[in-house]
């Protein structure tokens, strides 16, 4: 796997943690905050830190940041700071641009002024604790779009000894199996006639009010 450049900018808790995962799947990461106590915190998990504005057109441009693949933007609280430093960053040429929101409407002007993907982690977390919590079967769900998903299903106790096609989940949820876990093993293209075991996970997208009916029957 080739490794990439990545930059991060804003070193709070979801800043810090993809930056450190970045850096531990093995690709460059430069880390960049306005505070010199949070860069010193996150100097040992990344390959360079550097305490710099990124509202500061000529400080990003002195970083090379036009240069990396990937420029990760995730500023807290301060959406005008997060605003600016996207405009910079796009007029600066960055390849690809993810930006973390705090709103739906922060998300909506980010688009607008070319954040190429705009990420909520806090009402992502959200919802999937929801679904866990409604669901003890759906042990993740993340969201493809506003109206498609995809859910790991535990399989319920009604499912165990049936096969894929005697669930019918397509023809009766309008729901794809597109995957089956079976304990570490992953079948990504499952036969009709496999059967479900205890403990098995099945990965299914589907579109959102289509996966709740599915829920509400497995839960």
């Amino acid at each position: 796997m080739k490794t990439k450049q990545y930059a991060v900018i804003g070193m709070g808790r979801f800043g810090s943690s993809v930056a450190k995962s970045l850096y531990e799947l093995g690709h460059e990461v430069l880390a960049i905050d306005s505070s010199e106590q949070r860069m010193q915190d996150v100097s040992g998990m990344v390959t360079h830190a550097v305490q710099a504005d990124s509202t500061d057109e000529e400080a990003l441009r002195a970083l090379g940041i036009r240069n990396f693949d990937v420029v990760v933007v995730a500023i807290g609280q301060d959406i005008q700071s997060s605003i600016l430093t996207t405009l910079i960053l796009k007029e600066l040429g960055v390849p690809l641009l993810v930006v973390k929101a705090q709103t739906e409407l922060h998300g909506k002007v980010l688009k607008k002024i070319g954040a190429d993907k705009v990420v909520f982690p806090e009402r992502d977390m959200g919802l999937r604790v929801a679904h866990h919590l409604i669901s003890p079967n759906i042990l993740d769900f993340i969201e493809l779009s506003d109206d498609y998903s995809i859910v790991e299903l535990r399989a319920s106790p009604s499912m165990v000894g049936q096969t894929l096609r005697q669930l019918d989940i397509r023809a009766k949820y309008g729901c794809n199996v597109m995957a089956l876990k079976t304990g570490d093993k992953m079948n990504i293209s499952p036969h009709a006639d496999d059967s479900i075991r205890q403990d098995d996970v099945l990965i299914v997208v589907g579109q959102n009010e289509q996966l709740r009916h599915l829920e509400r029957v497995f839960a």
